[in-house]
């Protein structure tokens, strides 16, 4: 049985019994996360935290970071930074 604005309706064969069941039009709306930025035409970068770190190619103080899982799930993550100056990317492990 599936929930509609009707009632439940079954799956296989499409009955329908009535219940008390509300629906609400309105959805609280998400915080918005770094690939529906993207979706909306921003450049990902400008979705992302930026943190105070110097860049080791031009020496700028501040950068985007983001972190993956790239090794074992028993290792820690790694950290991923983009220089906001020159785009230069480093990790740190």
């Amino acid at each position: 049985m599936v929930p509609t604005k009707e009632g439940l309706v079954c799956t296989n064969c499409g009955h329908k019994e009535a219940t008390k069941i509300e629906f609400k039009e309105e959805m609280k709306k998400k915080p918005k996360s770094v690939a529906e930025g993207a979706a909306e035409g921003k450049p990902i970068e400008e979705t992302m935290p930026t943190v105070k770190i110097e860049c080791p190619k031009c020496g700028h103080d501040e950068a985007y970071w983001y972190s993956q899982q790239t090794r074992a799930a028993d290792e820690p993550e790694t950290q991923f930074f983009i220089c906001k100056k020159c785009n230069h990317k480093w990790r740190k492990y």
